[in-house]
């Protein structure tokens, strides 16, 4: 017997906080995928601890999701008991890992996006969110500065990496528009000062995005035509052979402990 999916209160506050924690856990997952597999053990070791910082952060989020929510659901159930279609993560974080190359622009045009994103969250009138980004900050910055470097390396590196590296710009691009949408429920917390508006960092982020494309002797795509449809649960394929492996366990042994 498989455990059921669960019914979820999509408050505006509930939504906007399960769409940080999916976008965490979703990738944090991806780097785990990492694990006895990266170009060398010092990097295995990189990637799984950015992993273990990204699944803190979806834990801090979803245990607070329940708390406002409160309807019985805690950080265990919203990761592993929601349909795919429940899941309001960026496109961008389920995104197949490819190349060494392709995860690290992944990597790097989000966490570009997520150090401005919680640095300026720590302004927020909500107490608990502020206070989650003034952790999640510090991890962010890590995780640009360590993904920044490796652009470089294989932008200005050998021919192969340079063109590993510009394909995944050009393979990942139009699913970095969607990190500055905004719909309707978040509106109104970006009016109480709860949420930030995402457009207002575009400008730095394309700014810093741009410096080290540039020194990495790589090239953006000039085309703005950005894919979306992650914040209200349209995914692509990716999504759903990633959760059929996370969620195995507790679906196939529902509320196993060990």
């Amino acid at each position: 017997m498989t455990a059921a999916s669960i019914s979820v209160s999509e408050t505006p506050l509930v939504l906007y906080t399960l769409r940080r924690a999916d976008d965490a856990l979703i990738l944090g997952h991806r780097l785990s995928e990492w694990c006895g597999h990266a170009p060398m053990l010092e990097e295995d070791m990189a990637l799984a601890n950015m992993g273990l910082d990204l699944l803190g952060q979806a834990r801090e989020l979803y245990t607070y999701a329940a708390k406002v929510e409160g309807k019985g659901n805690d950080e265990d159930k919203f990761a592993y008991l929601r349909d795919v279609r429940q899941y309001r993560n960026l496109l961008l974080m389920e995104q197949p890992n490819g190349d060494f190359a392709r995860t690290m622009m992944r990597q790097f045009f989000y966490s570009a996006f997520a150090d401005l994103y919680w640095r300026a969250m720590m302004k927020s009138s909500d107490m608990t969110l502020a206070a989650i980004a003034a952790k999640s900050e510090k991890e962010s910055a890590y995780h640009l500065r360590h993904s920044s470097e490796w652009i470089v390396r294989l932008g200005d590196g050998t021919d192969e990496s340079h063109a590993c590296a510009q394909g995944a710009i050009d393979d990942l691009w139009a699913f970095t528009g969607e990190m500055f949408a905004v719909d309707d429920s978040e509106h109104a917390l970006i009016e109480t000062g709860v949420a930030i508006d995402p457009a207002s960092l575009k400008p730095q982020w394309l700014k810093t995005v741009t410096g080290v494309v540039n020194e990495a002797t790589l090239a953006l795509p000039t085309n703005d035509w950005m894919q979306q449809g992650g914040r209200v649960g349209r995914h692509s394929e990716h999504l759903g052979h990633l959760l059929s492996e996370l969620q195995s366990l507790q679906r196939t042994f529902p509320g196993a402990t060990w």
